[in-house]
Formats: structure tokens, C-alpha cells, sequence
């Protein structure tokens, strides 16, 4: 805490005014704050690592079609956070914001689910790397132990996470030039897995098979692909594959204590991530769905991507394309490490977290390493059902990994609901930031979220019928537990504020005042 006054850069001054003295390393750029948002959106992670959701409910039409529809509202959703982190960019974010606008209480709440859903991001991306570097290595690899094991990648998926912690724990600055390396790896990484798709499979699916194919691989209606049933409760599910690819957006937000101009970059970081992962995200789908050779074949391995590389190309292409959709993987794992952390760092900083001390606490490098180190165990921790397997129809189906991804939706989009809804009803009394709508928030608000509370739903859904308790074929490993996750940790923070933190939680806490550019201790 500075002692007396101190002269404050624009920045400060503004994070100043919010209460705040500057603690994190402002080293980011604009650049490397969008990157950091478009390396967790990674189109080479989740268009690759949940392209079963889009197949497995609804098949390649409800993908080409599903993707960019889904796309347009998440764009909506992105520039009404834009708009709010351009006023207060702080890496509390979504929290903060909610506090600010909407109270303690709605703070408190905010904040939690900001953090699982962030956690459950963090271990679904690393899951994913891990499933695609066992891929990899077993495609270039003969002497590479033969046949899927769940367990040598649960130990992947650990050694991931901690390689990652130490990353994240050793340099701030590292992490920027990671994350810029990331971008130019996923324009060009995409760019490349296009180019092998179309050159080197002898021949490609036609445009009806493409865009009006369906299957419904989920065991529910007999697998039936018109009617009712199937057009509102399992094609929705499709849209999971594009909800969840584009997300952790926030973490322009989470970094913006980190960022130069962050009142102005950070809002171009959330909207321009979405914009252009969108795109990019859409043309390497349809890229995969062209390559199909065999819908069956593809549908009998579950929706996997692999299933359709290894169709169209040798294993030496096959291996090339698994190659890139790792790295970029890993790439995306370290920034969701780092956003996760961020949260819980500024989160931590304002009380609200049991321990609070040690997870706000910063290192001789000016990193929360603390908060590092505990996000990591507690994603490891979330993806332990990762650990039971699951076959559905004969196809080994990650269900443990489509719960998390969606523990992650549900976490994320409910927590971006809450300031969005008082950013609407506070109107013309909201204190704009260099970026905003300019009054298009009035639209856009109520559109932001009414999709969040549909999609939330949704992720909700059993992912197979033998996690419905009501069939003879149930069995708890095909539960998909995201509502029941959820429900409990809503419960227990429900208990938990009424018999405690109302008591004593009063939201941010102001650590400075600031007067005519001047520093205070508050």
C-alpha cells in the first residue's frame, strides 16, 4: 500500500477510482489482451474436443447451421461486456461489475459462479489436451502404449495442469508472449488443418449431406431425427458445441488490471475474440463435415473428429492435424489457467472467499501463485468421473467431459447474466466508459439474456438416455451432473450467506481513494 501521495498514470487513476491500487504487472497490450481471450475460445480446442455435442444431437446439420445462428447471440452477449468492462476494468470483472451495479448479495453470487465456471473450463480444456496428445502420440508412434486408457490420460491431464501452474506462476510477462504466439498458432494452425482437409482426401461429402443430415446418437426417441422430441429436446444439445467453444471471453476482463488503455482495449478484446473466433470457428467446421466419408462410420465412433481425419487422410495427415489441435490446446489450457487464477485473485482480494489471504496474495513476480496452484487441484478434482468408463452404443463417449464442459456454460453464461441485467435497468444512469453501445443496450440486453436462460437449460439436459432415471438402462456414470453440481453449490452459497457472509460481506473492497490525481489510502 503506498505511503502519502502519488501521482497516477491514466490506468491507475482509473483503477484508482474504482477503489483499487495497482498491485498486478501492467505489461499487456491490446493486443496481447484480445489474444488472451481468443487463445481460451481456441477454436482448435473446442470446435475439435466437443464436436461430438454438435454430431451426437443433431449431426452435421445442426452443426453448419447450429454454429453460426449461436455465434450471432454470443456476439450479443460479448458486446454488452464490453460496454461494462470499458467503465470498470478491473479483474474482478464480472463479479465486480455485478456488485457495482446490483449489490453485495448479487456480487457474492456472480462471483462463485463466475469461478466454478471458470474451474470447470480450465479442467475440460486440459482434459481435452491431454485425450488429443494421447491421439497424437499414438498416431506417430508405434512404440505408443496401443488402445484408449482412461487412466494414462487422467495422468496426462494432471502432468498438463501442472506444467501449466508453473507457466503461469513464473512470469506474467511470459504468459503475454505466450498468448501472442497462441494467436498467430491458431490463425495459422487453423488455417493449415483447412488446407490439408480439402487437398488431401480424395473425395468430400455434398452439400446435403452437409447441411441436411441428422442423426441422434443419444439413445432417446429410438434414435428417431424428426418430430417434436427431437427438434426441442435433443437437437438443442447441438448448440452446447458452440456455447461452450466461445467462451472464457472474459478473461479480457479478468487481465484488464494487467492491460495498457484497458478502458478501450479490453472492451475490443472481448468483442473482436468472439468476432473473429466465430468466423474462423465456422469454416474449419464446415471443413470437417465436407471430409466426411462415412456418416454411419463417424456416428458409430461417438461423433469424434478423429473418426473423420482418420476416414479421409493417412496417418501421417491424421497425425499432422492432431498435432496443431493439441498445441493449440495447450496454448488455450495456459490461458485459462490464468484467467481462473485472476478471478479468484480479485475475488479473494474482496473477502468473499474462504482463505481469502492466501489466494489474494501475489509473489515476487507480481503473480497470484497461490490462486494458481488451488484452481489447478480443484479442476483435477472436478474431473475425477473422467475416471469411469463410458460406452454408448458401442462408442466410448467422454459423458464425465461433456459434464464439466457444461458445468462450465452454466457457470460462465449464468454469471455474465447478472450485470448485464442491472447494466439494462440501471439505463441512462450507467456511467459509460470510452467504449460503449451508445444506447443499443436496450435490445441487446433482453436478447444476451434470454439466451443465456435457454442455453443454461440446455447444458442441463442427460447427454443419454441411460442418464435418465427413469429408463431401464440408467446408471449414474451416464449422469450428466452439471444440475446437480450446480444445484448443491447454489445451495450450500444460499446457507452459506444467509447464516454468514450477509453478516459481514458488504462487496469490493476499497483499498484507495483518489483525489485531484492523487493516491490515498482509503
Amino acid at each position: 500500500m503506498p505511503e502519502g501521495h502519488e501521482l497516477l498514470d491514466e490506468d491507475e487513476r482509473h483503477l484508482a477510482s474504482l477503489g483499487y491500487t495497482q498491485e498486478l504487472h501492467r505489461s499487456w497490450s491490446s493486443f496481447s489482451n484480445f489474444a488472451i481471450s481468443f487463445s481460451i475460445i481456441s477454436i482448435l480446442a473446442g470446435c475439435f474436443t466437443s464436436f461430438g455435442l454438435g454430431w451426437n444431437n443433431g449431426g452435421p446439420a445442426a452443426i453448419a447451421w447450429g454454429w453460426p445462428i449461436i455465434a450471432v447471440f454470443i456476439l450479443i452477449i460479448g458486446l454488452c461486456m464490453s460496454e461494462l468492462v470499458s467503465a470498470f476494468p478491473t479483474s474482478g470483472g464480472i463479479y465486480w461489475w455485478a456488485a457495482k451495479l446490483g449489490g453485495p448479495k448479487a456480487g457474492f453470487y456472480t462471483g462463485w459462479l463466475n469461478l466454478i465456471g471458470l474451474i470447470a473450463i480450465l479442467a475440460s480444456v486440459a482434459y481435452g489436451s491431454a485425450t488429443f496428445l494421447d491421439l497424437t502420440l499414438s498416431t506417430f508412434s508405434q512404440t505408443w502404449a496401443a488402445g484408449y486408457s482412461l487412466e494414462r490420460v487422467f495422468v496426462m491431464f494432471l502432468a498438463i495442469l501442472v506444467v501449466v501452474a508453473v507457466i503461469n506462476i513464473f512470469s506474467s510477462h511470459l504468459l503475454a508472449v505466450i498468448n501472442n504466439i497462441s494467436v498467430w498458432w491458431h490463425v495459422f494452425g487453423a488455417a493449415a488443418v483447412i488446407v490439408i482437409l480439402w487437398l488431401i482426401p480424395a473425395q468430400h461429402a455434398s452439400f446435403s449431406t452437409v447441411f441436411a443430415t441428422t442423426v441422434n446418437n443419444t439413445g432417446f426417441f429410438g434414435g428417431s431425427t424428426s418430430g417434436l422430441a427431437f427438434l426441442f429436446f435433443v437437437l438443442p444439445m447441438s448448440a452446447i458445441l458452440t456455447q461452450y467453444t466461445i467462451t472464457g471471453y472474459d478473461a479480457s476482463a479478468h487481465l484488464s488490471e494487467e492491460t495498457k488503455s484497458a478502458a478501450d482495449g479490453a472492451a475490443k478484446g472481448i468483442w473482436r475474440s468472439i468476432f473473429y473466433s466465430a468466423i474462423g470457428g465456422w469454416i474449419l467446421l464446415l471443413t470437417f463435415l465436407f471430409a466426411v466419408q462415412d456418416v454411419d462410420g463417424v456416428t458409430a465412433g461417438g461423433g469424434a473428429v478423429a473418426t473423420i481425419f482418420t476416414q479421409a487422410m493417412d496417418s501421417k495427415w491424421v497425425g499432422i492435424v492432431l498435432f496443431i489441435s493439441t498445441a493449440g490446446q495447450l496454448f488455450c489450457t495456459t490461458a485459462c489457467q490464468t484467467s481462473a487464477s485472476r478471478m479468484l485473485f480479485a475475488f479473494s482480494r474482496d473477502r468473499a472467499v474462504p482463505g481469502h489471504q492466501l489466494w489474494s496474495k501475489v509473489n515476487a513476480n507480481k503473480v497470484p501463485a497461490n490462486a494458481v496452484i488451488v484452481t489447478a487441484a480443484i479442476a483435477a478434482l472436478l474431473t475425477l468421473p473422467a475416471l469411469v468408463k463410458v460406452d454408448i452404443n458401442g462408442a466410448p463417449v467422454p459423458i464425465a467431459f461433456f459434464a464439466v464442459v457444461s458445468i462450465g456454460v452454466v457457470g460462465l453464461y449464468l454469471c455474465f447474466a447478472v450485470p448485464i441485467y442491472y447494466r439494462w435497468k440501471a439505463g441512462d444512469s450507467f456511467p459509460l466508459g470510452k467504449w460503449n453501445l451508445r444506447g443499443h443496450h436496450k435490445w441487446m440486453a433482453p436478447v444476451a439474456l434470454a439466451e443465456i436462460i435457454i442455453t443454461s437449460i440446455i447444458a442441463m439436459f442427460p447427454t443419454s438416455i441411460g442418464g435418465t432415471p427413469w429408463d431401464a438402462s440408467f446408471e449414474w456414470k451416464f449422469v450428466n451432473y452439471t444440475p446437480i453440481l450446480v444445484g448443491t453449490v447454489l445451495v450450500l452459497l444460499y446457507i452459506y450467506w444467509h447464516v454468514s457472509v450477509k453478516h459481514w460481506f458488504t462487496g469490493p473492497v476499497k483499498q484507495v481513494d483518489i483525489t485531484g490525481g492523487e493516491l490515498t489510502d482509503a
